[in-house]
């Protein structure tokens, strides 16, 4: 996967640089990288997974009503 974005002309290159960042952003490279960065066990991914739902599902609860 190449991301690839184009300097226009008269553009800083910080610009490009945060428009670079924002698109690996939006595609969820850095998250799978870090996520990447060690092994983790199927059990502690299901434990992490619930864990995440668990919490989203209480604030969900929490605003809806």
């Amino acid at each position: 996967m190449a991301l690839e974005v184009q300097i226009r002309k008269g553009e800083p290159t910080e610009r490009a640089l945060r428009r670079l960042k924002k698109k690996l952003d939006r595609e969820g490279v850095i998250r799978d990288v870090r996520a990447k960065r060690y092994f983790e066990k199927p059990c502690e991914v299901r434990r992490r997974k619930k864990k995440v739902l668990a919490f989203t599902d209480m604030l969900r609860r929490r605003y809806n009503t």
